[in-house]
């Protein structure tokens, strides 16, 4: 490990369990004060306790802004700044077809997909970010980049956070930095049903050879708030093993 956020703060957001977890536990190894939230105080703390050193649950469904104004101004007040925000929770509640899901679930998804990074950023920003800089990362998603059957609602909502990715790096810009990251299929729950009952054939199709596992995503994600990525800005870093590069088993003898 070669970086040291030994001084600098995190905000994660979902952070209780999978991605979330794993990022929050990369940067707090690395020395950051890490702030973990989740809808329930109970997991976030749990989640905390895992990260141990210098973390903090807190309770903070994504879409509640006065929940998420109260953790902005709790963590300046614990920790003195907000360097790092990870934008990580997300939701799939729309599975099928897109003529089949109904505005209950379209709302869901872009709320928790699209306009919690956008409320997130906006607080942090105003509170910490616009004066003293930082670096804003928000988990997209392969599906963001193409097409397939059964998760249009979410890819759509992956698609429009690369944009709003891509526009915030400009807006923000020069003091923060703003990427985005598309993971493949990882072993997490909110993934389950892509990988659980035919991990080995979809392992064998996929160039580097297995799904990912959390800890794949949190490196790069480590990376690209690190002083090492300072001149990254508006990228949507691929961690997916090859696997948007198509079936690899044909490649293979």
């Amino acid at each position: 490990m070669t970086e040291d956020f030994t001084g600098r703060t995190a905000i994660v957001t979902g952070a209780s369990r999978g991605i979330g977890l794993a990022i929050a536990q990369r940067l707090g190894e690395a020395g950051a004060n890490v702030v973990l939230t989740s809808r329930k105080q109970d997991s976030a703390d749990a989640a905390a306790a895992q990260v141990g050193g210098n973390a903090l649950g807190v309770g903070a469904h994504a879409v509640d802004e006065e929940a998420a104004q109260r953790c902005v101004e709790l963590t300046l007040e614990r920790f003195g700044s907000i360097d790092i925000l990870v934008n990580n929770a997300g939701t799939n509640p729309a599975y099928g077809p897109l003529i089949e899901q109904d505005h209950a679930r379209f709302a869901k998804t872009f709320d928790v997909n699209l306009w919690a990074p956008l409320l997130w950023t906006s607080l942090v920003v105003t509170a910490w970010m616009g004066e003293h800089g930082g670096a804003v990362v928000n988990t997209a998603s392969i599906g963001g980049l193409h097409f397939g059957p059964y998760m249009g609602m979410y890819n759509a909502t992956k698609a429009a956070l690369i944009h709003v990715t891509k526009q915030l790096a400009l807006e923000l810009s020069p003091r923060v930095r703003v990427n985005a990251i598309c993971p493949g299929v990882v072993r997490t729950r909110l993934a389950e049903a892509l990988w659980k009952d035919h991990e080995d054939p979809l392992s064998a199709s996929i160039a580097l050879g297995r799904i990912g596992e959390p800890v794949d995503v949190a490196g790069a994600v480590a990376f690209l708030v690190s002083d090492a990525a300072s001149w990254i800005t508006g990228e949507a870093m691929v961690i997916d093993g090859g696997q948007v590069l198509g079936d690899a088993s044909a490649f293979r003898s």
